[in-house]
């Protein structure tokens, strides 16, 4: 399924991840807290994540239905079409002409597309 949340959403979202299940009126605190946000913003952007099936708001207890994952996963592959044309080495090559990586960066990163590409092998050899 296709999860497409905006900026206002995500904040949401992201402080509910960490703190769920929770009472509509603490994550109401929480927002007013973190995010500068009054009670009917908080309030406007519940009802828009709970008509996506993004959330769930029964009884007063907020519960996420879509993991910080899944939402991740979404919106890195929107970016890589939209920004790369779909094209991760694009990306990298973009990414890595300004910033330099540490060693244990390159390690991890390293030992990430080696697994990816086990996974891939594997299944082609199937």
């Amino acid at each position: 399924m296709d999860y497409h949340i905006n900026e206002s959403e995500y904040r949401l979202m992201d402080i509910l991840w960490d703190v769920q299940p929770i009472n509509s009126m603490e994550l109401v605190g929480l927002c007013g807290e973190r995010l500068g946000w009054k009670k009917s913003t908080t309030y406007t952007v519940l009802r828009n994540l709970g008509q996506k099936q993004i959330l769930q708001n029964e009884n007063a207890v907020v519960q996420a239905l879509v993991s910080r994952g899944e939402i991740q996963r979404q919106e890195s592959r929107d970016f890589l079409k939209k920004k790369f044309r779909g094209s991760l080495p694009a990306f990298i090559a973009a990414f890595l002409q300004e910033e330099k990586l540490t060693k244990k960066e390159a390690e991890e990163l390293q030992e990430l597309i080696n697994q990816a590409s086990e996974g891939h092998d594997s299944q082609t050899e199937r």
